[in-house]
C-alpha cells in the first residue's frame, strides 16, 4: 500500500474544557492526532497544540477520520495519572456512528479478538489465535436514509480500546461505518465524504480535584 499522505485540514481545533492541569478538545475529522514521519504529515493535533502548550501530551488518540473528544495533559505527571485510568478501565467513552444497513436489534454486544495484520499495514484483523479480546456495545438511535441507502445511527460504547475496534467490529457484523476507507463493503466508503464516527462523551476522574468529569460533544451528523 502506498504511504498515506494526509490532505490539508483547514478545520480548527476547539477547546471544550481547560484548567491548569489538562484540557479537552474537539478534534476535527481529517486531522492526524500525531505527526507522521513523512514531513508532509507534519500537521496534527499535537503539532498545533504545542505551539501554545509546549509541554502538552495526548492522553489517547483518535483515528485520522474520527472527530470529537480528545483528552490532553499539560504535563507528564498528569499524563501518567490519566493514562493509568485508561489502563485500569476507569474511563468511559461513547461514540456516535452511522452504519450501513438497518440493524435488526436495538442494542447488542460485539466480541471479536483483534490483532495487527502484519502483512497489510495499517489494517487490523480478527484473529482468534493471536488477537486481543475486544468488546463493543452498541445502541440504536434511529434508522436513516443516506444518499439513497438505508443506514442506522448508533451509540457505541467500547468496553476495550483496541486500534480500529469500532470500525472492524462494525464490518464484522456486516454493518460497516459509512465513509470508512479501510473496512468497507457494498460501497459503504462512497456514501459519505468522511468517516462517520464521532467521539461523543468522555467520563473520568480529574487527577487533581478528584471530581468526576462528564464531558460531551454533540455529533455533527
Amino acid at each position: 500500500m502506498p504511504e498515506f499522505i494526509a490532505p490539508p485540514c483547514y478545520a480548527q481545533i476547539t477547546i471544550i474544557f481547560e484548567d491548569e492541569h489538562l484540557f479537552i478538545i474537539n478534534k476535527p475529522s481529517g486531522l492526524l492526532s500525531l505527526s507522521g514521519k513523512n514531513p508532509a504529515n507534519l500537521d496534527s493535533v499535537h503539532y498545533r497544540l504545542v505551539q501554545d502548550y509546549p509541554s502538552c501530551t495526548l492522553v489517547h488518540r483518535l483515528d485520522f477520520g474520527t472527530s470529537g473528544i480528545l483528552l490532553v495533559a499539560k504535563n507528564k505527571l498528569i499524563n501518567g495519572q490519566l493514562t493509568k485510568q485508561f489502563q485500569d478501565g476507569l474511563v468511559t467513552k461513547t461514540y456516535t456512528a452511522i452504519l450501513l444497513g438497518k440493524l435488526t436489534s436495538q442494542q447488542g454486544d460485539i466480541h471479536f479478538p483483534i490483532a495487527k495484520d502484519k502483512n497489510n499495514f495499517p489494517y487490523m484483523k480478527i484473529c482468534f489465535e493471536t488477537g486481543k479480546a475486544a468488546h463493543s456495545h452498541y445502541r440504536v438511535i434511529e434508522s436513516l436514509m443516506h444518499n439513497g441507502m438505508p443506514t442506522t445511527k448508533v451509540i457505541f460504547t467500547p468496553i476495550t480500546g483496541r486500534t480500529h475496534q469500532l470500525r472492524i467490529h462494525s464490518q464484522q457484523i456486516n454493518h460497516p461505518i459509512i465513509g470508512c476507507d479501510l473496512y468497507t463493503q457494498a460501497g459503504s466508503h462512497a456514501l459519505a465524504s468522511r468517516l462517520m464516527l464521532h467521539a461523543t462523551s468522555l467520563s473520568f476522574i480529574h487527577p487533581v480535584t478528584k471530581q468526576k468529569m462528564d464531558i460531551t460533544c454533540p455529533s455533527p451528523f
